[in-house]
């Protein structure tokens, strides 16, 4: 599918401000642009963009209710009463259950009476459940500290008061206007919410929690900021922004799982062959997120949590041996769901004749369909809905495109779901068999109303333009300085125009798929630099004609015999077949 490229050339003020910070910083100009792109304008709020420090996040108890979340835990730990730390199955549900486990083991509270529960996805479903409260009040226990769910848990958490049992519920997803009756709920999506970031991911919210829990009974936060590797995980895996708060606790959570991870993360870096010192939160995204996710997929995510809480190392590489072996059957799974569902949308034409794409089966594995419906997206360019199960265990899980609010699209429907959640890029939902033909009618009359229909397209947003001579060490090196990248800050794309071929670029890979390019900007061979383009290899011959093409691409650290070099990822590459200035 052909992509469309994006590029606004900066304003007069954008060049002079970026100017004036590249010369106090000693940075490239480029970067100074790009600083100002991203609304970082003075020299003082660079330097706190480029160096995040942990003493400048928020008070936690500026958060609605945590005053009464700490009070409760503290009663809780006074009277020894059992608690129950209840999550998601997701790897933020599951970060966050290992944070606040780990933490309140770490301050003393004793393992008897202190349990964690992970609903299973095809026996309990999504959020809270009561099997999940039946089970805690068996144990005896009387407070649930339930994190990256529970914010619609109405009448579950009726339930459990019934049973003695209170609630604080750790969430950030959107609520309804009725919050559930617990003691306290700590979600900054509240509509009477007072806390300066909303966009933290659930395991952000343990944190918080247990900061404020921290401060409020004198334990030293070095404890706590050991376990900020859980915290970037969730970050980069739940795709939330990375700016504000969410910075700091992403750029210190990754350098603790540079320099010293937990046993459980550590196993699972050496399964999937990272190098400590040089992982970045897209190796969380396409590697260790999978990973540690796949448990909850394939079985139950309490995998995941006893990896996660692991004490040491051996201890940790036994359990991660069961969670690779589930990381291998969800791939298999993957692979073939997939291929099954892309045949469905275009043997049905469903991409054309729908704004929104959504496909069905009975057979599908619940625990791949959110993968699915990425994948989906990515092919299609449409916001996309992966449907699986029968009876009254139909599941669901849905991903943007484009802008289209999906919890929007979702929530239209509620009065026919037996539960959903999510945010305007991703949500999941659970219905009956028998509602799925209305869910889809809705869905579409939904995409028609809240959609302009238009051809897919995939576009890239170009950040800046560079020429080739300022393709550098240097220039990678203050590139990596405005990570970690994701929402909100993605990682530069950058485009040069009319360069050509040396003579020395080819195809490589098992199946000479993609094209390893070695280019010049002029025929005096000056600036010749390296390039790799995934997939692009039926561009070879065009290459080779030695006509000029452009580029837009990213900058990244090639490591090949131990020398260390800048190369060019490609995104995408076009055709020129003019001549510059033409």
């Amino acid at each position: 599918m052909a992509k469309k490229w994006i590029w606004n050339p900066p304003t007069e003020e954008v060049i002079s401000t970026g100017l004036s910070l590249s010369s106090v910083l000693r940075v490239p100009p480029v970067v100074g642009q790009l600083l100002v792109q991203r609304g970082v304008t003075t020299p003082e709020a660079a330097k706190q963009f480029f160096e995040p420090k942990l003493e400048d996040l928020h008070d936690p108890f500026l958060m609605k209710d945590m005053d009464k979340a700490v009070e409760r835990i503290n009663l809780a730990l006074g009277r020894r009463e059992p608690i129950l730390v209840y999550g998601d199955y997701d790897v933020d549900g599951t970060t966050a259950v290992s944070l606040v486990y780990k933490f309140l083991r770490l301050s003393g509270c004793s393992d008897h009476l202190l349990h964690y529960y992970i609903p299973g996805r095809n026996d309990d479903g999504y959020g809270v459940t009561y099997q999940g409260i039946n089970y805690a009040h068996e144990l005896g226990v009387k407070l649930i500290i339930v994190l990256d769910c529970g914010i619609k848990a109405i009448k579950e958490i009726e339930y459990a008061k019934r049973l003695g049992i209170d609630f604080i519920v750790c969430d950030h997803h959107t609520p309804d206007d009725v919050l559930p009756d617990a003691v306290a709920v700590l979600d900054p999506k509240r509509i009477d919410n007072t806390y300066p970031a909303e966009d933290l991911s659930g395991c952000g919210i343990g944190f918080k929690l247990m900061q404020a829990f921290a401060i409020d009974n004198n334990i030293r936060m070095r404890r706590l900021y050991s376990m900020l590797d859980l915290v970037a995980v969730s970050i980069a895996s739940d795709v939330v922004s990375v700016l504000g708060e969410n910075r700091i606790l992403a750029y210190h959570g990754l350098k603790q799982l540079n320099k010293s991870p937990s046993p459980g993360l550590g196993s699972v870096l050496k399964t999937c062959m990272l190098t400590s010192g040089s992982i970045t939160m897209s190796d969380i995204v396409f590697k260790i997120g999978p990973m540690i996710n796949a448990s909850g997929r394939m079985m139950n995510g309490r995998q995941t949590v006893d990896l996660l809480v692991s004490r040491d190392l051996e201890e940790a590489q036994e359990k991660c041996a069961v969670i690779e072996s589930c990381n291998n059957e969800r791939r298999k799974l993957d692979q073939t769901t997939t291929r099954l569902a892309i045949r469905i949308v275009e043997e049905q034409k469903l991409y054309k004749l729908h704004n929104v794409v959504v496909v069905y089966s009975k057979d599908w594995h619940k625990g791949v369909i959110g993968i699915v419906a990425t994948r989906l997206t990515e092919r299609f360019a449409r916001p996309v809905i992966v449907l699986a199960g029968e009876g009254e265990l139909v599941v669901g899980s849905a991903r943007s495109f484009g802008g289209f609010d999906m919890y929007g699209a979702i929530e239209y429907c509620r009065d026919i779901l037996t539960n959903f959640g999510g945010h305007p890029y991703a949500a999941g939902m659970a219905l009956s068999e028998a509602n799925v033909p209305l869910f889809i009618e809705r869905i579409h009359r939904y995409s028609l109303e809240h959609t302009t229909p238009k051809p897919p397209t995939n576009e890239i947003e170009i950040d800046a333009v560079l020429s080739l001579s300022e393709v550098n060490k240097s220039l990678h090196r203050s590139i990596e300085r405005m990570g970690p990248f994701g929402p909100d800050n993605p990682k530069p794309i950058f485009m040069t125009r009319f360069i050509f071929d040396t003579g020395k670029s080819q195809t490589v890979g098992k199946n000479n798929e993609h094209l390893k390019l070695e280019v010049t900007e002029s025929p005096q061979m000056l600036n010749v630099r390296s390039a790799i383009a995934y997939g692009q290899a039926s561009n070879f011959a065009y290459v080779k004609s030695y006509r000029p093409f452009s580029i837009c691409y990213t900058l990244e650290e090639n490591c090949f015999k131990g020398v260390s070099s800048v190369q060019m990822l490609v995104k995408d590459l076009k055709q020129e077949e003019t001549s510059k200035g033409v």
